[in-house]
């Protein structure tokens, strides 16, 4: 018997688009949309640039499905297309002011909800003010160091950690050697790490 589409690998569901079965497709994208999106809006600082690109991405897999190779890793095949479109995207607004990374919240996590959280709802007024300005230069501060590491770094930083693709795969996706992809990988984590290093320097200091 074989395997439901929800249990099927993304190569079977692909195999079974490609036979005619629409709905197999639309697994695919319930599985793998939201983590499409997180990688093109940190790449591209944008909810509704990231948006497009998903929506492109999606597309363009179903344009060009008969050229699938079924014996290649879709996520691999996917990411290449996402991250090509980005490449474009972020070509076309290189001579246009990026959004600050510092915008109210809300406008580049993609969940589009400013309701509070279960600790804003349970804490007592003065302290969900100061949790929240806290909170708010915390996610700053990530997102800033996030959007200070070189593309390439930042890149791989995306792939790695936020679609948790393994490094072969990143390889594959960025066109670079493995061991290249790993290193990039450590320069981005120890830039990361000296952000974070200053954040609790920060929270030291409003103790």
């Amino acid at each position: 018997m074989s395997p439901s589409r929800s249990d099927a690998t993304d190569e079977a569901l692909m195999a079974r688009f490609l036979r005619g079965e629409r709905q197999a497709f639309a697994v695919l994208v319930r599985r793998h949309q939201s983590a499409l999106f997180n990688f093109a809006l940190r790449q591209l600082r944008s909810p509704t640039l990231a948006e497009e690109v998903v929506q492109e991405t999606f597309l363009r897999v179903t344009q060009s499905a008969a050229d699938f190779n079924q014996a290649a890793r879709f996520t691999s095949w996917m990411y290449t297309i996402a991250r090509n479109l980005c490449v474009d995207t972020i070509r076309r607004q290189a001579l246009r002011r990026h959004p600050s990374l510092d915008e109210p919240r809300g406008t580049d996590d993609g969940g589009g909800s400013n309701g509070p959280t279960l600790g804003e709802r349970t804490a007592d007024p003065a302290a969900n003010v100061e949790g929240a300005v806290v909170a708010g230069e915390i996610r700053a501060r990530v997102l800033r160091a996030l959007g200070e590491l070189p593309d390439d770094q930042r890149e791989v930083f995306l792939l790695r950690e936020v679609s948790n693709l393994p490094f072969k795969e990143i390889a594959f996706i960025v066109g670079a050697p493995e061991n290249t992809v790993k290193s990039r990988m450590r320069y981005a984590l120890e830039r990361m790490q000296l952000a974070l290093s200053e954040l609790e320097e920060y929270a030291r200091a409003l103790r």
